[in-house]
């Protein structure tokens, strides 16, 4: 078991589609991307969540 081939990656692709739909892939796409942001973040250390940031830029 190695890696993905192109055949393998369009067939993730196909299911993926037909489970969601074209519409809701952004959506998918955009809080996977927040989530690895996040957790990225903490990784680092770093606390910072959107909700304090801003509360912190009002002070």
């Amino acid at each position: 078991m190695g890696r993905l081939g192109a055949t393998e990656w369009l067939v993730i692709l196909v299911v993926v589609l037909l489970l969601f739909g074209g519409k809701k892939i952004p959506e998918l796409m955009k809080g996977l991307g927040t989530g690895v942001k996040e957790f990225k973040d903490a990784a680092k250390g770093e606390d910072k969540s959107p909700s304090n940031s801003k509360e912190e830029e009002k002070k």
